[in-house]
């Protein structure tokens, strides 16, 4: 009886292993579909169209300045807000549907659990339906590798342009919001390491195209500035983008504690709890009164030096209030108040920060005129061909679009004067770039 007990036990466990064997392709299809993201709702379901008021809005990346996100939810004009991210759960969804005070049709907190989300039908839906998008914390190379070149950084950049949705992020979520953007695909970097080696395997400068905000088309964002401190890798990435793209880029950088609100005419709202906390954002620019703005040494295994007479780069200082009362306007990058003027540079891989005086890019210097006046662009805006001028032999011509990614390339011509074939590039804003001998060209056009 012992035996056959035993037996008949062996036999039921030798069924059970039968059964879940013939339906383990559906467990784990039904696995599979369900783990590539998961969703958190509160709210109404049913979807309201309302029209946002459009909009950016960043933090540094510790605790969410609630007057900040008052604003955020404000700019979605009652409508629904998502929340994306790749780690983390529900979070946000009370917070920002109840506790701040500020009605919406619904809170959703999607969390990417792998790439293939990127294209599930669902998720593509919810962000259609969206007036509002916040990106959370986590690792931006999660959201870069899952979301660029999908239907999610497509739809919306749409959205963006369509719609007028308001977005914005912390932490990761905001590091991703330039137009350039230190993608972290190889781990983070610290300001030492980059300052001593602007080329090092983990300083990843990005200018694939990714998400496309009014104001932010050549700015490398970045968080946590005061835990750890991380302006020299910023002021490095800066040179990076210089050296890389021959574009003269802007940074946004918030202490951990701090947020930037940006409405449609570009003006930054700065939010902290200054006073009773020192809390301060940086708005940098390389210094467009400089002419030749080039490091002095910007290369692979050496320390960054990037002085200019010490102004490389001019950054606007503001300390972030509760009611956001100090601001600096993008729409210029001059325009500030509540703040202070500094000349920031890099001294054989030391950066040094100084007071400085305003920046001044209006007024156009002798030497600037004689480069302005070396090349000539017509006709500008153009529809077909671009006629380019200059007044030394031209090596090489690029065309750069707004975020800095060559387009095409053109070499070997040693001309003067020359006709460029354009009717394939979109309706937009580009830069063409010419190098002649000892020097290199940049100009702005518009194609219509």
């Amino acid at each position: 009886m012992i035996c056959m007990g035993r037996w008949l036990s062996q036999s039921k466990v030798f069924f059970m292993f039968k059964l879940l064997f013939l339906l383990f392709p559906v467990f784990l299809s039904y696995s599979a579909f369900s783990q590539s993201y998961t969703s958190y709702f509160t709210g109404n379901s049913s979807d309201v169209v309302t029209s946002p008021f459009g909009g950016v809005c960043v933090m540094g990346g510790a605790t969410e300045h609630d007057e900040a996100m008052k604003w955020f939810l404000e700019q979605a004009n009652g409508g629904d807000i998502l929340v994306l991210r790749t780690s983390g759960s529900n979070g946000y969804n009370n917070y920002l549907y109840s506790q701040l005070g500020i009605g919406v049709n619904s809170v959703e907190t999607i969390v990417f659990n792998n790439a293939a989300a990127s294209n599930d039908p669902y998720v593509l839906q919810q962000i259609q339906n969206a007036e509002a998008i916040w990106f959370a914390g986590g690792d931006q190379w999660n959201y870069v590798s899952y979301w660029r070149n999908t239907p999610v950084d497509s739809l919306i950049n749409l959205a963006l342009v369509n719609k007028k949705i308001v977005i914005g992020g912390t932490s990761a979520g905001m590091a991703i919001q330039g137009g350039y953007y230190f993608s972290a695909e190889n781990g983070t970097v610290t300001s030492a390491t980059a300052l001593n080696n602007p080329y090092d395997f983990d300083v990843t400068v990005d200018s694939t195209k990714f998400l496309v905000n009014d104001y932010l088309g050549d700015v490398i964002t970045d968080t946590h500035y005061d835990n750890p401190d991380r302006k020299g890798r910023h002021i490095t990435f800066l040179a990076r983008i210089f050296m890389d793209y021959g574009v003269k880029a802007k940074g946004i950088a918030c202490q951990e504690y701090t947020a930037v609100c940006i409405d449609t005419n570009g003006l930054a709202k700065v939010y902290g709890e200054y006073p009773a906390y020192d809390e301060t954002v940086y708005f940098l620019q390389t210094n467009c009164e400089i002419l030749d703005i080039t490091p002095e040494e910007c290369s692979q295994n050496n320390p960054l030096d990037w002085n200019k007479g010490g102004e490389a780069v001019k950054v606007y200082v503001v300390k972030g209030t509760m009611t956001g009362i100090n601001t600096f306007d993008l729409s210029d990058w001059q325009t500030g108040s509540g703040g202070v003027w500094e000349n920031w540079y890099v001294d054989n891989g030391v950066l040094v920060e100084e007071l400085g005086s305003q920046i001044n890019c209006s007024s156009v210097g002798v030497n600037e005129t004689a480069i302005v006046s070396a090349l000539k662009l017509y006709p500008n805006p153009l529809r077909d061909k671009l006629s380019v001028i200059t007044n030394k032999e031209i090596i090489s011509i690029e065309i750069v679009d707004i975020k800095g990614a060559i387009l095409f390339k053109i070499q070997g011509l040693n001309k003067m004067e020359m006709n460029v074939n354009l009717s394939r590039l979109d309706a937009g804003i580009y830069f063409i770039k010419i190098k002649l001998l000892n020097e290199v060209l940049s100009e702005k056009f518009v194609k219509i």
